[in-house]
């Protein structure tokens, strides 16, 4: 028996003696849910009885959680008019919070008769059921523990993989290797902690599908951006139910730790007009993608991935805004990274930074003081789009990534933009009224080179992903600095750890908000492969045992994060422009040459050395135990540098916070450093250093 229900709250909602199913479909002509034992038979099927502003519902009286169902929909299959429906097809809830049985490639799963012309009309009779996962109906859910608040100004984010992180981690139990509860283990979370980053930005953990010629090669989608589910947790990260997501996002809470999801609204696993029917196609296919005009059997691909979230449709946008909410609110997640965002943003006329999607979002009381950041850029007209972002929102930065590794590459004439993204990009944010924290700087992500590989090989090396290397970036800014890989030579050894700390230094340092991959601070490498997304297994993995084969890489990442979070010069919550300066007429920010003087126009032009002096200017009583500049020392010569520095203030000297190279404190003559070749060197003045300076130093 099923009854009428309601419309309101989308998707599968126990009530206690039964459960209301509601589906949105504009176009479908009926809509049949499907029930499921747990062995996978099919128990019953109920039309839905009702219809209201497109969504179609019913109340099943007894039905309880852990019900497994699906829906069949009904209406015409005319590819040619952008209608996609075919009864025959079983298909997912998109708004199911968790799903039972895993998706198989067949024949089945695709709405068109595989063995007539594609380009017809023909549409296929064979069930799919067999090939399906199905949604499962949840219970009342517990509330997540509250959340970590951090602000902006002092977050540093660390990107990871809970798999990856997880699978060869020596203290988890094999059980929990590559698994949410693996990501909860008490030693990951000591580790976090003690890395001293604030944010843990978790690579896609909804619910995915392995595309059909990575399964064929042997392969799987490592990273997860291939969405099918946007509610779901992918049961390939669970042992039990999806209260193990839940409990994983407290026990990072309760290490005093943030929560960032990478999510991925721009497209779902269905692909182009050749790909398979599973949700979202046979549900309405005009209202969750765009189309193209002159014909609509064809899907606009601004993605990439063969098909484009249709954002100005006033329900696919709440479908994503209910999944933001109910990751915020039911999940307890403090914030969102955005893959390939403009598609958020872009209508027919092309990206707006005023949509009404990110109107939405900024209204909603939920979401409105959760971390949104943008990658900024995708493949569609007018696909870049860094620094357009709604002033809310944080922006991947990779003009940061590539100036940064240009700088300390060696390459000509990169010093006037190397300084502007150091001191935060401000052309790009700053101009709309945005804060420094706007700009999300990195020097390595998950997508492209480790850092270790990123000063060891020239070339990417992708031959183990099966497309003839022609994956993955080309330009990677990187140098091995004398042999391709593996070496036992002593001397590039020693460049190649020196440029890793620059790097490190350098993004922490700088202005903006910083965030590190996962594994960078030990020396993981990918072997010289640059796009590991389909490498679930060792190669894409972290290796561990970086950490025993040198410990003292590591304890010096955690000491420059660790100065980065002490010293305030290091996190303006404005941008600096040399406007405002100290009783002895240093300005906030100044960048001086070799002798310590302002760097004039041929400096700019071509050094490759300089150093960049920020100093305190605030008019308020400043203790003996108070710094009173910094400055950051930067040498990406291939010899030593000199370095003269001015007396900031009357009383108190230059003291040795960082460097690169090893150089002691000792070394610096009167006003002076020798700064070795390719290093970074970092001073602070004051008459005394601030005691957890001073710890930090000395450790």
């Amino acid at each position: 028996m099923i009854e009428s229900g309601d419309s309101r709250d989308l998707g599968a909602a126990f009530t206690g003696d039964g459960v209301n199913f509601a589906l949105y479909s504009g176009h479908a002509e009926a809509v049949e849910l499907c029930l499921f034992d747990p062995v996978g038979n099919e128990t019953q099927r109920l039309t839905l009885p009702d219809r209201t502003d497109g969504v179609w519902h019913g109340f099943v009286p007894g039905c309880a959680p852990g019900q497994r169902y699906g829906y069949r929909v009904h209406g015409r299959y005319e590819p040619s008019a952008g209608l996609r429906f075919n009864p025959h097809k079983l298909l997912l809830d998109p708004y199911a919070r968790a799903l039972a049985g895993a998706f198989r490639w067949n024949p089945a799963v695709f709405g068109y008769d595989t063995e007539a012309d594609p380009d017809t009309d023909v549409s296929s009779t064979t069930d799919n059921a067999a090939f399906m996962p199905r949604g499962v109906v949840v219970g009342p859910q517990k509330k997540p523990r509250r959340g970590v608040k951090v602000p902006w100004s002092e977050t540093i984010i660390y990107e990871t993989h809970l798999r990856g992180f997880t699978m060869r981690h020596p203290a988890v139990p094999a059980s929990d290797r590559g698994r949410f509860t693996g990501m909860s283990h008490a030693s990951v979370l000591r580790y976090l902690k003690a890395l001293g980053i604030t944010t843990v930005e978790l690579m896609p953990v909804h619910a995915l599908i392995d595309e059909q010629f990575l399964v064929d090669r042997g392969l799987r989608n490592y990273w997860g951006y291939n969405s099918i589910g946007f509610f779901a947790p992918e049961p390939r990260y669970l042992r039990g139910d999806i209260d193990e997501c839940r409990d994983m996002i407290d026990a990072i809470h309760d290490a005093g730790l943030e929560v960032v999801l990478d999510v991925v609204f721009n497209h779902t696993a269905e692909g182009n007009h050749l790909g398979p029917t599973i949700s979202f196609r046979g549900i309405d296919n005009p209202t969750y993608y765009r189309l193209l005009q002159d014909d609509p059997s064809q899907y606009v691909n601004d993605t990439g991935c063969g098909n484009t979230i249709n954002i100005d449709h006033p329900q696919t946008r709440r479908l994503i805004r209910d999944s933001l909410r109910y990751w915020a609110r039911d999940m307890g997640v403090d914030g969102f990274r955005f893959d390939l965002a403009p598609v958020l943003g872009r209508s027919e006329t092309g990206f707006d930074r005023t949509h009404d999607f990110f109107h939405e979002v900024a209204d909603d009381p939920v979401l409105a003081d959760r971390k949104l950041i943008a990658e900024p850029w995708d493949i569609g007209p007018g696909g870049y789009q860094l620094g357009e972002f709604p002033g809310a929102w944080a922006e991947w930065n990779d003009k940061f990534r590539d100036t940064t590794r240009q700088f300390w590459r060696g390459d000509p004439h990169k010093l006037g933009a190397f300084a502007g993204v150091f001191a935060g990009s401000a052309d790009l944010f700053d101009s709309r009224r945005r804060r420094p924290w706007a700009s999300i700087n990195f020097v390595t992500s998950h997508d492209g080179f480790t850092l270790a590989d990123l000063v060891a090989y020239e070339l990417r090396h992708n031959d183990q992903n099966g497309e003839a290397n022609h994956d993955g970036h080309e330009h990677n800014y990187s140098a091995n600095y004398g042999a391709e890989g593996d070496t036992d030579d002593p001397e590039i050894l020693a460049t190649r750890r020196r440029q890793r700390l620059n790097f490190v230094a350098t993004l922490l340092f700088a202005r903006g908000t910083p965030m590190l991959l996962a594994g960078d601070e030990f020396g993981n490498s990918q072997l010289g492969n640059n796009n590991a997304y389909p490498q679930d297994n060792p190669l894409g993995w972290l290796d561990w045992s970086g950490l025993s084969e040198d410990p003292d890489f590591h304890d010096t990442v955690c000491r420059l994060i660790g100065l980065r979070n002490v010293i305030e010069l290091c996190r303006p919550s404005r941008y600096l422009h040399g406007e405002k300066s100290n009783p002895q007429g240093f300005r906030d920010i100044d960048w001086l040459d070799s002798r310590g003087a302002k760097l004039t126009e041929e400096a700019w032009r071509d050094a490759r050395a300089m150093t960049v002096l920020l100093c305190e200017t605030r008019k308020t009583r400043i203790s003996r135990r108070h710094l009173l500049a910094i400055a950051v020392l930067f040498n990406a010569e291939e010899k030593p540098v000199e370095m003269l520095l001015p007396r900031v203030a009357e009383t108190g000297a230059w003291h040795l916070l960082f460097s690169s190279d090893g150089l002691s404190d000792e070394c610096g003559a009167e006003g002076g450093w020798t700064i070795a070749s390719r290093s970074i060197v970092v001073l602070g003045f004051a008459e005394r250093l601030p005691r957890k300076l001073a710890e930090l130093v000395r450790s």
